[in-house]
């Protein structure tokens, strides 16, 4: 992480939201809501690790996202375990039930803008030393992985 990265970190995070939130559709009518909804997610996803995991995949992440996952954190709390897809966004929403917007595909839409925005190798390393769950819940169809990396090239 170099200086710049921090300096740049506000109109990279608003890349970021555009992203996540351009991918979950209508229902998330502004930047408030698309932070809000990201930010479940990334609690969601910490609820399952433990602090050296944590740490491990905040490294990866831009200054801001890398922020969001650490704020409030109880670094005592014990990981629960990864449950299905359905589940874990359920539970995402039930964070988030005063704004009653997050949308189905909440966690996918934050995965794609994750991948997009992080250095891909970087974030597939750091999930594959997490193990199965963590690289479920931010896995990505094979259609989006495509053009993901036909955005990149």
């Amino acid at each position: 992480m170099t200086s710049s990265d921090y300096a740049d970190a506000p109109d990279a995070f608003k890349a970021f939201l555009a992203d996540a939130r351009g991918r979950m559709g209508h229902a998330v009518e502004n930047d408030d809501v698309a932070c809000s909804a990201v930010d479940a997610v990334l609690q969601v996803f910490r609820r399952r690790l433990t602090p050296p995991e944590v740490i491990a995949f905040g490294d990866v992440l831009p200054a801001t996202l890398r922020a969001m996952l650490v704020f409030n954190w109880k670094v005592d709390a014990v990981p629960v375990p990864w449950g299905s897809r359905s589940e874990l966004v359920r539970e995402v929403m039930a964070m988030r039930k005063s704004d009653g917007l997050t949308p189905l595909n909440v966690i996918d839409a934050t995965a794609f803008a994750l991948w997009k925005h992080c250095d891909p190798l970087a974030l597939a390393k750091v999930l594959s030393e997490l193990g199965a769950g963590a690289q479920e819940f931010w896995g990505m169809p094979a259609e989006v992985t495509e053009e993901l990396l036909d955005q990149q090239s």
